[in-house]
């Protein structure tokens, strides 16, 4: 590719270099630099890559991509006026911008993305027999190919690329997860959402964001950036949403506003939720095989977007009658016991408080939380955790959950904040496998046990390494130990 072709409808404020030059690669890593490549020096928050040039141009790069224009520059470069912007741009055009030959689908907000993600690309299929990618917290889904995910939104470099892989696999839709930090560092920049989606607003990312108020800023900037919005009408910054769109919006709701979109006759059961869902007047029956509230929400979300692409709802609760679960999120994990033992992702103060209260509606006997609050995170979260923990349980385990740099048991201390002075039950372990095993051993009869935080995440970060640590495993190898003892 020329550097013509590469910098096109890209602010540059200086050039060096003469536009038909040839670029063979694009990367933000001095250490991938590859000869041909252009290296983009992005400024982050804890490393500048404006240090890295001239190890990039020592490995072979052909321009180096700038805000600050370099001083002794042994290469041709390019001066723009922000890397971030000018890294998905450059990303997009170097990669034959893929998501204007797909029908892009973005849904953001603190909770429901992955099930709606999830469902949405499902019902895309079925309904449409056409291919359709996945871009998420869990993983990414190119034609055929599942490929681990290793944040919500990948950069922009990356994202580009999978959108191109997909077009290649023959998809012709991609739903996307859209992170707050995606859309406030521009890694989506260059891309237009046919259907943009907001599923509501809780306190998370303060340590980033600073306050409610910003965080759902970084939000609202999603419409616009879509061609028809869906928002949830019951969210609090619901019209923080609707005023920033520059497109079309419709809403939905489950609490009767004056929304597009309408659950009546709400039924929740132990393993799913049944409702009337009115659309513009027309009545369809929904049920969804997640139970859960926030189910509710979750399937409204999926039928508005399938409205917008023009799916009959009735086909869409066709469909979402068929489909299963999300891995981590309400996941029963097989025991073989007199206890049901449940995996959820739930790691903010509402997604805790919706899935103890999902299950405290259904439970016969106690009900069980084990949790923890990841490090080097927001902190004025975890005492609310805490709080929300031993007033819906009746049982409360508080241990580790991906401490990172952080000492563990100073995380540990900020969530008992929250408990004092309860009356609720509750125990202090550290090391999580040993505190998931005492769960275990100590769980009666009836009980539901929420192994809460990790949901399908197979790791915990522990200092700046990353462990293997499947909680399926962990209960698994429980059951194993156990049987082994008893047979001695």
């Amino acid at each position: 590719m020329k550097l013509c072709e590469l910098i096109k409808n890209v602010p540059v404020r200086e050039i060096s270099a003469g536009e038909d030059i040839e670029i063979t690669g694009i990367t933000n890593d001095s250490r991938a630099v590859k000869r041909g490549d252009v290296f983009i020096a992005v400024k982050g928050f804890q490393s500048d890559g404006h240090k890295y040039i001239p190890s990039a141009v020592k490995q072979g790069a052909a321009l180096v991509v700038c805000q600050d224009v370099p001083e002794n520059a042994d290469c041709p470069w390019v001066a723009v006026e922000d890397s971030r912007t000018a890294e998905a741009l450059l990303a997009a055009n170097f990669y034959g911008n893929p998501c204007e030959k797909l029908t892009m689908i973005g849904v953001t907000g603190t909770n429901g993305k992955t099930t709606v993600t999830t469902l949405t690309r499902q019902v895309i299929e079925k309904a449409t027999g056409e291919k359709c990618g996945l871009i998420g917290t869990n993983i990414n889904i190119v034609g055929e190919k599942i490929i681990e995910a290793e944040r919500t939104t990948p950069d922009a470099i990356e994202l580009q690329k999978l959108l191109n892989e997909m077009v290649e696999a023959g998809c012709k839709y991609a739903v996307m997860e859209v992170s707050s930090h995606a859309l406030s560092l521009g890694r989506v920049e260059g891309i237009t959402y046919e259907v943009g989606a907001f599923t509501n607003l809780t306190e998370d990312h303060l340590d980033f964001h600073e306050t409610m108020d910003k965080y759902a800023e970084a939000k609202a900037l999603l419409f616009g950036k879509c061609r028809k919005g869906v928002v949830n009408a019951d969210d609090h910054y619901a019209k923080m949403m609707t005023d920033r769109a520059k497109c079309p919006v419709i809403t939905f709701s489950a609490e009767g506003k004056n929304a597009n979109v309408k659950a009546k006759n709400i039924e929740l059961h132990a393993n799913r939720v049944e409702f009337t869902a009115v659309i513009e007047g027309k009545s369809v029956k929904v049920l969804l095989h997640i139970p859960g509230k926030f189910s509710v929400y979750n399937a409204l979300t999926v039928l508005s977007i399938a409205y917008c692409l023009g799916i009959e709802p009735a086909r869409t609760a066709e469909i979402l009658k068929t489909l299963g679960g999300v891995k981590g999120r309400a996941e029963i994990v097989p025991t073989d016991t007199d206890y049901t033992v449940l995996i959820d992702y739930a790691h903010s103060p509402d997604a805790m408080e919706n899935i103890l209260q999902t299950v405290r509606g259904i439970a016969k006997g106690r009900v069980v939380i084990l949790f923890g609050c990841g490090g080097d995170r927001e902190k004025t979260k975890r005492p609310i955790m805490g709080s929300i923990a031993v007033k819906l349980a009746d049982y409360v385990y508080i241990t580790s959950d991906n401490p990172r740099t952080e000492v563990p048991g100073d995380i540990i201390k900020d969530i008992l904040r929250g408990v004092e002075g309860t009356s609720t039950p509750y125990e202090v372990i550290e090391n999580r496998r040993e505190a998931i095993y005492t769960a275990l051993r100590q769980s009666r009869k009836d009980d539901i046990l929420i192994l809460a935080g990790k949901g399908h995440e197979d790791y915990q970060i522990i200092g700046t390494e990353k462990y293997h640590f499947d909680e399926r495993e962990v209960v698994a190898d429980f059951f194993r130990e156990a049987k082994r003892n008893d047979s001695k």
